[in-house]
């Protein structure tokens, strides 16, 4: 499992945030305080709060390539 801290400014980040998610074959979870939710779901991902930064639980040891189209969203 590999986690990484992403914040999601715009409705149009969301957007693309489940576009490139989507396209994994493995689980990825968006985690807001006690909240987790299935970051493959829009409706999940507005029912968060967008306005701290997300902790993504990525459950894949294979997930470069993912952890690589998400960089943008990325904080550190």
């Amino acid at each position: 499992m590999k986690q990484m801290s992403i914040m999601l400014t715009t409705i149009h980040d969301v957007k693309e945030f489940v576009s490139i998610t989507s396209l994994a074959d493995f689980d990825v979870d968006a985690i807001s305080g006690r909240y987790a939710v299935d970051a493959k779901s829009i409706i999940g991902l507005f029912s968060l709060d967008l306005g701290s930064p997300l902790t993504l639980n990525i459950y894949s040891d294979d997930c470069d390539g993912l952890v690589a189209a998400l960089r943008r969203f990325a904080v550190e």
